[in-house]
């Protein structure tokens, strides 16, 4: 996989606003909305869901850093943030079946069109990262 993609000036803003937010909601994870991030943790996950919550919580600044921080490694890069956000997208599933309340998502019609932001933020992982930039 080449390492260094060229990425446009409006791929670069999206890859760190996409930073930004990883880690604000990484420290989320770590602090304040780990109860809410819980109600997202599938009773099925085989580990303490707190647990489960503050890994993905380093998981998510660790992500973030790096999409603001790392040039050089893009194209894995964005494949990792877009494999992370499938990882958990059976948490929002959860969350929608579950009609649990938590982190705004406090109606069944919230809970289902979030469900649609997954993909967007798995596509824009990979586009912000120049995935599918033509080589040259």
């Amino acid at each position: 996989m080449a390492t260094d993609v060229k990425t446009t000036t409006l791929q670069n803003v999206a890859r760190y606003a996409m930073g930004t937010f990883m880690v604000g909601a990484g420290v989320g994870h770590l602090t304040f909305a780990r109860q809410p991030f819980q109600a997202q943790t599938p009773d099925w996950v085989p580990q303490d869901k707190d647990t489960v919550v503050l890994e993905s919580g380093v998981a998510e600044i660790g992500l973030g850093l790096l999409m603001l921080f790392n040039h050089r490694y893009k194209l894995p890069m964005g494949v990792g943030l877009g494999a992370f956000y499938a990882a958990v997208f059976p948490g929002n599933i959860h969350q929608y079946l579950s009609g649990l309340p938590a982190l705004g998502l406090d109606t069944e019609r919230k809970r289902y069109l979030r469900l649609f932001l997954q993909p967007v933020l798995i596509g824009a992982a990979l586009w912000s990262c120049g995935v599918f930039n033509k080589k040259k």
